[in-house]
């Protein structure tokens, strides 16, 4: 059964896989999260269509298209069938109706359409997207313009910020994990340990996707970052939010943060950490490399971390000048999750 096109808000409703029928440069720039990439042109074959449709119109390069398609019709449709029963395998305890294929392209037109006739004529039920990609992602840039109510989580490096956004988010908490999102910490050892970054793009349809999930008038928590965390940059529009809001800065003790840097640290491969610390060693100055170099050889993490900490705090420090409606909370020695939440609750600007 073929459906009509839905625009954005109707086609999110209904239940099924969700297929990116763009080619794989496409789908990795940005695209709908959760979303499998079932191209109908790989990159190549795109980029001819492309520029004979530029040079010699629609008609040439449908032919062009058709000739591509027609030798992998059937494993085309058998990777569809085969996201259509993994969908079903994996959502079979939900009472649900027949699951439709949700289908998407760049603007909703040829090849989400082919896709959809072909998927007719095999009499399995789907629904493409009015608009396309395009659709979604004005949809997400609309969605940093709106009102936001944002609380920025503050403190140097070590003070445990990101644990205190998950015992936020343990405690029914709005809250927005930005480094999670960005699969780096920020720092020039943000990366270790860490998945490949998201595209800029895509770390933008995160950020859409967790806001969507959230009451417009609750407070939502995020800690205090710099415009870019590792090669991700924060939307314009949500950091200059973030910028002026309501902030809660963490105090701790310099014992405190070396233990949990080093907790965080020590475990990395020695040439991974040597290789982060020489990334900053212009920053660091010939004195300070040196030493975290050596400290990194002799497993003495307690060094390592004091001999970056300074310049980090320097950057920090830097970074806060001008903050407003700030609230300081020392949390030196306090380890108990119940005490920490009180904390943060009870400095809430109301």
């Amino acid at each position: 059964m073929y459906f009509k096109r839905e625009e954005l808000k109707k086609f999110r409703k209904f239940k099924g896989p969700l297929i990116d029928v763009r080619s794989p440069g496409e789908y990795y720039k940005g695209n709908l999260p959760n979303s499998i990439n079932i191209p109908l042109f790989d990159n190549e074959e795109r980029s001819i269509v492309g520029k004979i449709y530029k040079n010699y119109g629609r008609e040439k390069a449908v032919i062009k298209g058709l000739e591509f398609v027609a030798n992998k019709i059937d494993s085309m449709v058998d990777n569809l069938i085969e996201a259509l029963n993994s969908y079903k395998s994996i959502n079979n305890n939900l009472k649900i109706e027949e699951p439709i294929i949700k289908i998407y392209c760049a603007r909703g037109g040829m090849r989400s359409n082919s896709i959809s006739w072909l998927l007719e004529k095999y009499n399995l039920k789907n629904i493409t997207l009015q608009g396309g990609y395009k659709s979604y992602r004005k949809w997400t840039i609309d969605s940093f313009n709106k009102n936001w109510e944002l609380v920025v989580v503050g403190g140097k490096t070590g003070t445990g910020k990101t644990k205190l956004l998950k015992i936020l988010e343990d405690n029914n908490f709005q809250i927005i994990d930005l480094e999670a999102l960005a699969c780096h910490r920020g720092s020039t050892f943000g990366g270790l340990g860490m998945k490949k970054q998201p595209s800029n793009e895509q770390f933008e349809n995160l950020i859409a996707e967790e806001l969507k999930r959230f009451t417009k008038n609750k407070k939502i928590f995020v800690e205090a970052e710099s415009a870019n965390i590792g090669k991700c940059k924060i939307p314009h529009e949500f950091f200059s939010k973030m910028k002026v809001s309501e902030r809660i800065e963490i105090i701790k003790s310099e014992s405190n943060r070396l233990e949990e840097l080093i907790k965080t640290y020590s475990v990395f491969k020695e040439q991974d950490l040597i290789d982060a610390v020489m990334r900053i060693k212009k920053r660091l100055g010939p004195q300070r490399t040196k030493i975290a170099i050596d400290s990194i050889k002799t497993k003495d993490w307690k060094s390592v971390c004091k001999s970056v900490l300074e310049y980090y705090d320097k950057c920090y420090e830097y970074e806060k000048i001008g903050k407003n409606n700030l609230k300081i909370i020392n949390m030196t020695d306090i380890f108990d999750n119940q005490i920490a939440l009180k904390l943060i609750k009870d400095s809430i600007i109301d």
